[in-house]
């Protein structure tokens, strides 16, 4: 390790990653430093539970937001897979279980499905009318989260080609989107099964004034202009893998054990102080990038972090590893088709704003909205080939209405409770409980892992376990001095965030990576 780099880099998740490579390749010196022993922070996969060979991808699990300009730029060799189902929705109707299934393979499916739930086709159509808004928004936004911030008022002159971009502006951007989804739609499972990406995350709901749902919503729907989510071949793991080469390929040296002490950000050089190995070291620095958020840069340099309301994280997760997939109540569905998609449950529009009222209350939902899904019914390969013969899969829960303010009291009592109220919540359409699903491990506990909001943010720093690092921002300046900006920006000089935290920051996209790294090539050549 030198004394002085030309770039130092602080947390080597997958954006701190994505920017070493873009600065490694401009020929700068680059170092990551890493508290972890891992890399890849939340983009992580992990042997969870020992027992068995099976890594799971630990914290996030899917992905839209990659743009495939930095896949092309760094040369990533990866393979996304389409998963052939897009959501399975099971509901009860007159005592009979049934459920509403969404195809990403063969569109028919999904509209007889919905004819099946409604009566009619009215709902199916008006569903594809709404998705096409964000479709349009995405065809207009997706390109520009590469490029330095457009203001507002320029932003929106985009959509004024045509009533249907004036429409999307309007129902995205300038109303509650609750207004929009109750115009287009009128089924209270199929409302409730589009307002769950304004949710993931955040606590929030239809109507809510600050429009943290639009936004929230809006990065779920304009991945790679089609807003798709697909499954990383090899997990997490293989995505980080990718860039960790890429980023030692461009020359980046990366440290991971590292104890964080001070920072110092006056003066021409910005320094970094930690320990190494038991040893205390210092490196100094032209540029600092800090892939953590506000609250933890605040930490280091002995400021007090003022977070907004809207800041709080809002999600539970719960990872598995099954012997077999659990049977369905709704026995015309096979459990390969129900799982392979996202299963939603307790998610209907109605249903949702009863469980943030209670949320919001300071209590557990009675009914815990939550998504499941399962990584091994479109890629096997993170599991040994014995559990693969065997018949194991993994699953993934993410519970919704969970705030942070629930857990920081007794995280361990609230975390028990909640993991068994979203398996109750699932269970509720089982022919056979989950729980006689699991692996079991050889003391004979269960493989099932649970991380509340407290333990999101003891593991990764994210503030109060918002898996965003704070509310997601609008894709343009909303502020006159943001203007032409890459969103990266601190009061500190040549001190840019690069990841989550950054504006247009958030789930796994390596867009901060690559606009931290722009921003100090910009300032290089004006140097």
């Amino acid at each position: 390790m030198k004394s002085q780099y030309d770039v130092v880099i602080l947390g080597a998740g997958h954006n701190g990653l994505v920017a070493a490579s873009y600065l490694g390749r401009a020929g700068l010196s680059v170092l990551l430093l890493e508290k972890n022993n891992y890399i890849g922070g939340a983009a992580t996969s992990q042997k969870v539970f020992p027992d068995y060979d099976a890594h799971l991808s630990r914290y996030s699990y899917l992905v839209s937001l990659l743009p495939e300009k930095i896949i092309r730029d760094l040369g990533l060799k990866l393979e996304l897979r389409r998963r052939a189902t897009a959501s399975f929705t099971p509901y009860l109707n007159h005592g009979q279980h049934d459920g509403l299934l969404l195809s990403n393979v063969d569109e028919e499916v999904g509209r007889q499905s919905m004819f099946e739930l409604t009566g009619s086709d009215t709902e199916f159509t008006q569903m594809k009318e709404f998705y096409n808004l964000s479709r349009v928004f995405a065809e207009k936004v997706w390109d520009a989260m590469l490029e330095p911030l457009i203001a507002r008022e320029e932003f929106r002159r985009r959509f004024n080609a045509d009533d249907v971009s004036r429409e999307a502006w309007r129902s995205l951007v300038e109303e509650p989107l609750g207004t929009a989804i109750e115009r287009y739609l009128k089924n209270d499972l199929v409302r409730g099964l589009v307002f769950t990406d304004a949710k993931i995350g955040v606590l929030t709901h239809p109507r809510d004034p600050s429009l943290l749902q639009n936004r929230c919503f809006i990065y779920h729907l304009i991945g790679n202009k089609t807003g798709e989510w697909k499954v990383p071949v090899g997990g997490m793991g293989a995505v980080v893998r990718e860039l960790e080469q890429a980023a030692r390929n461009a020359g980046a040296e990366i440290f991971t054990n590292i104890d964080l002490r001070a920072l110092g950000l006056a003066g021409e050089q910005r320094t970094v102080d930690f320990y190494k190995d038991g040893e205390q070291q210092t490196v100094e620095a032209r540029y600092l990038l800090v892939n953590f958020g506000r609250n933890v840069l605040a930490k280091y340099i002995g400021q007090l972090y003022q977070p907004d309301a809207t800041d709080e994280g809002s999600v539970f997760k719960i990872n598995m590893l099954l012997q077999r997939l659990p049977k369905l109540k709704a026995t015309r569905y096979k459990s390969d088709q129900a799982w392979c998609g996202t299963f939603h449950s307790d998610e209907s529009y109605e249903q949702m704003n009863v469980s943030y009222d209670q949320a919001c209350s300071g209590r557990l939902p009675n009914k815990a909205p939550c998504e499941v899904y399962c990584h091994t019914l479109t890629d096997d390969s993170i599991l040994a080939p014995e559990l693969r013969e065997k018949g194991f899969h993994t699953m993934t829960l993410f519970g919704l209405d969970a705030p942070w303010n629930l857990f920081v009291r007794d995280n361990r009592t609230m975390r028990k409770h909640a993991e068994k109220r979203f398996i109750e919540s699932v269970n509720q359409w089982l022919d056979e409980p989950l729980e006689d699903c699991l692996a079991v491990a050889r003391d004979g506990s269960l493989c099932i892992e649970s991380k509340s909001p407290v333990d999101i943010e003891d593991a990764l720093g994210m503030f109060q376990g918002n898996i965003f690092q704070s509310a997601p921002s609008w894709p343009f300046a909303e502020r006159k001095e943001q203007v032409g900006k890459w969103g990266v920006e601190t009061e500190y000089e040549n001190v840019f965030f690069c990841g989550s935290s950054a504006l247009r920051g958030g789930a796994v996209s390596g867009i901060p990576g690559h606009n931290a790294a722009m921003k100090v090539l910009q300032q290089v050549r004006q140097s």
